[in-house]
C-alpha cells in the first residue's frame, strides 16, 4: 500500500499510539497488569451516581432522547450546553463570554490537532511558523499532532530542588524566545506529565509575550481550572481574547464521552467550527447533554472543588508516601516532581544506568505499565539532554492497593538496576 506524506506520518510510530495500544491490549487481554500508564481517571462514586441520575432522567424524556441520538448538532457544538457554560463562567468570573466564544470538539486531542495546525506550519511565501512550548516536558499527545514536521519548539526548564527527594520545573524566561516564526505559545496547566502548575505570574508573563507578538496563548486546562480542578496549589481561572483556553470533561470523570471545550475569541471559534465541519461534520451530543444540567446548576464547579480535587489529592499523598518508603534514603539518587495537580507522579532517576525506555520494558515484563519519560519532550533535540531518558510518568488514579504494589515494584526494579550496574 502506497501512502501520501500525510499517511506515512500518521501511521508511523508515535508515543501516543504506543501508549493507547499498550492500554487497550492489556485491558482486552485480561492480563493482571497494573495500569499506571495512561491518564484514565479514577471512578468517583459521587460523580458516577450523579451521572446515572442524569442518564435516567434523559431516558425518560422523548425530547432529550431525540436530541441525544437523532439530531446533528451544528459544527460549533450543542447549543444549550454552550449557552449554559457561557452563563456560568460569566457569573463566576466575569469573563464577558458570548456563545460565539465557545466551541466543542470530539475530545481535546482533536482540538489540539486543529489549533496547532491553524497556527503552526506553512503560511505561504516561504513562511513556516512553530508552536512554542515554554516548559518542557509537555503532553505526549502534542508530539505528533503537526501535519508538517518541526511544528514545535520547546524550552528546557529551570530545575529547583524543593526537598531532599523533590524538585520542580520552572519556566526559564531567559531562554524563552518568541520570534516572527512563532505562531502560538502553548502550555498545559497542570502540566501533563509532571503535575507542575505554571504560576499565575508565569502565565501572566507568557500572555504578555503573546500579546506583544499578536499570537495566541493556548492554555491546556484538561486537568485544571475552572473544572475539573485537579489542583493542589492555588491557581486562578483566567481567560481573555489573547487566550485560547481548552477544557475537557474527561478528568471530571467522563473520558468516554470525548468532549473537548475551546474558549477563544470569536474569529478563532469560527475558524475552528469550520474545520470541525470538514473533519467531523458535527460533534457528538452525548457529553454536552450529560454535563449540561451540572453546568446550568453550577454543580460542575462545586463537585470539582469539593469531590474531584480531594479524591485525587488524597491519592497523590498516599502514592508519594508509598514511593518514599519503598525507595528509602540511600538506595540511589531519585526525585519526585512536586505534585501540584493532575494525576501523575513524575519520577526522575539522575544517572540511571539504563534508558527510561528500557526501564519501561523491564517494568512491563514485571506486570507494571508506566510511560517512558523520553516521549514527553516534543520540540527539543533528540540528543544533548540525558535528563529526558531518566524519567518515568506514573498514574496514581486507579485502585490504591494496586498503585502501591506498582510503586513498590518500580522502586525494586530501579534499585536492582543500580545494584547490577555497580562495579
Amino acid at each position: 500500500m502506497k501512502l501520501s506524506s500525510f499517511g506515512r506520518k500518521f501511521t508511523a510510530d508515535a508515543g501516543i499510539t504506543s501508549l493507547m495500544d499498550d492500554l487497550g491490549n492489556a485491558l482486552a487481554s485480561g492480563d493482571d497488569m497494573i495500569m499506571m500508564g495512561g491518564g484514565n481517571p479514577g471512578h468517583i462514586p459521587e460523580i458516577q451516581a450523579r451521572v446515572q441520575q442524569i442518564l435516567a432522567d434523559m431516558a425518560q424524556s422523548d425530547g432529550d432522547t431525540r436530541r441525544l441520538v437523532g439530531i446533528y448538532d451544528p459544527p460549533q457544538g450543542e447549543k444549550q450546553f454552550i449557552a449554559s457554560l457561557a452563563e456560568l463562567l460569566n457569573r463566576e468570573y466575569g469573563w464577558g463570554l458570548k456563545p460565539e466564544n465557545i466551541a466543542l470538539t470530539n475530545g481535546s486531542q482533536a482540538a489540539f490537532f486543529m489549533l496547532f495546525n491553524m497556527f503552526g506550519g506553512d503560511y505561504g511565501d516561504g513562511v513556516h511558523k512553530h508552536v512554542l512550548l515554554p516548559l518542557a516536558p509537555e503532553y505526549i499527545g502534542y508530539a505528533d499532532a503537526g501535519i508538517e514536521p518541526g511544528l514545535f519548539h520547546a524550552v528546557q526548564p529551570d530545575i529547583s530542588f524543593t526537598d531532599a527527594h523533590e524538585f520542580k520545573y520552572r519556566v526559564d524566561f531567559d531562554a524563552v524566545e518568541v520570534t516572527a516564526e512563532t505562531g502560538a505559545i502553548c502550555v498545559s496547566r497542570p502540566t501533563n506529565p509532571t503535575g507542575n502548575v505554571v504560576t499565575d505570574e508565569e502565565l501572566s508573563r507568557l500572555e504578555a509575550m503573546a500579546r506583544q507578538h499578536d499570537i495566541p496563548l493556548i492554555v491546556d486546562g484538561a486537568y485544571g481550572t475552572p473544572f475539573p480542578s485537579l489542583l493542589f496549589v492555588d491557581a486562578k481561572p483566567h481567560w481573555n481574547d489573547q487566550v485560547i483556553l481548552c477544557l475537557s470533561l474527561s478528568k471530571f470523570g467522563l473520558p468516554a464521552v470525548r468532549t473537548g471545550i475551546v474558549i477563544a475569541a470569536e474569529p478563532v471559534i469560527k475558524a475552528l467550527s469550520g474545520i470541525n465541519a470538514i473533519m467531523n461534520l458535527a460533534t457528538g451530543s452525548f457529553g454536552a447533554m450529560l454535563a449540561e444540567p451540572l453546568v446550568r446548576s453550577g454543580e460542575i464547579l462545586s463537585l470539582s472543588r469539593d469531590v474531584v480535587c480531594p479524591f485525587y489529592k488524597a491519592k497523590m499523598e498516599r502514592a508519594v508516601a508509598v514511593f518514599r518508603d519503598a525507595m528509602g534514603e540511600d538506595s540511589c539518587r531519585w526525585y519526585v516532581h512536586k505534585p501540584e495537580g493532575a494525576m501523575f507522579l513524575w519520577l526522575w532517576f539522575p544517572g540511571l544506568p539504563i534508558s527510561s525506555l528500557e526501564l519501561y520494558q523491564r517494568l512491563k515484563a514485571r506486570g507494571v505499565l508506566v510511560v517512558s519519560g523520553h516521549y514527553f519532550f516534543p520540540g527539543l533535540p533528540e540528543d544533548g539532554w540525558k535528563h529526558r531518558h531518566e524519567c518515568l510518568r506514573v498514574t496514581y488514579s486507579q485502585d490504591d492497593e494496586r498503585v502501591a504494589e506498582g510503586l513498590r515494584i518500580i522502586a525494586d526494579e530501579v534499585k536492582t538496576v543500580w545494584a547490577t550496574a555497580s562495579p
